[in-house]
């Protein structure tokens, strides 16, 4: 079967300011965002890659744009499925004011129990992500072979639920997983079981030193903001 290559979004403008973004429209990449996508074709030059799949939401649409520009033989294959999670009545709100809403608690220590007001649960996004991944599995091999190369670009909490999937994690271990803005993560899947081969990698280990304000010791909804 194929080798799946998840690649988060670019550093995006909510990311920056500190928000929940969910399907907020409008949401872009900043500066750093767009840098780390014009570096995207020169990180993946060696991979043949054979179909690229991508969230409809604008920031994910933005980091592949130099990717595709690289590669004028490939398009992208809108899934609504792999967008980011319906957050509901949280979109577009200050994390910093989330963090006292008791469902935060539930969201870091038991997210399989999770539903967002207004919006889904963390279960049903982690479900149709899979599916999507699963029917994709199938469409790449019958096209172009089982050692097909694709690309999926999503949100953070998609590519974390996915490594969970993949891993044979249960939801609420999810959390413990980290990617950062434009990471790259590639999960090889066979006939009985998937491989991740990369997780998270970026090409830089700056996120590794010591900050001025230290993160704590919860897990960022939505998948934080990267190194400075």
């Amino acid at each position: 079967m194929p080798t799946l290559i998840l690649v988060r979004h670019g550093r995006s403008t909510a990311n920056t300011e500190g928000l929940l973004a969910g399907w907020t429209p409008g949401v872009a990449l900043d500066e750093r965002g767009a840098a780390q996508a014009a570096a995207l074709p020169g990180r993946l030059a060696g991979l043949p890659l054979s179909e690229i799949v991508t969230s409809p939401l604008q920031r994910c649409q933005e980091t592949l744009r130099p990717l595709l520009d690289a590669r004028p033989e490939l398009r992208a294959h809108t899934d609504e499925r792999i967008g980011e999670c319906h957050y509901g009545d949280w979109s577009g709100r200050k994390l910093a004011e989330l963090k006292d809403e008791p469902l935060m608690e539930v969201v870091q220590a038991h997210p399989s129990a999770a539903a967002f007001p207004g919006g889904e649960s963390m279960r049903a996004m982690q479900t149709r992500a899979a599916e999507a991944v699963r029917e994709w599995n199938a469409r790449v091999e019958r096209d172009h072979g089982p050692d097909a190369v694709y690309l999926m670009c999503s949100h953070g909490d998609i590519v974390k639920s996915l490594v969970a999937e993949a891993l044979g994690l249960h939801l609420d271990l999810f959390q413990r997983i980290s990617v950062e803005p434009c990471s790259v993560t590639a999960i090889r899947y066979t006939r009985l079981r998937p491989f991740l081969v990369r997780l998270g990698d970026t090409g830089d280990f700056a996120s590794l030193a010591p900050r001025e304000e230290p993160s704590g010791d919860e897990a960022p909804v939505g998948g934080g903001a990267g190194a400075p």
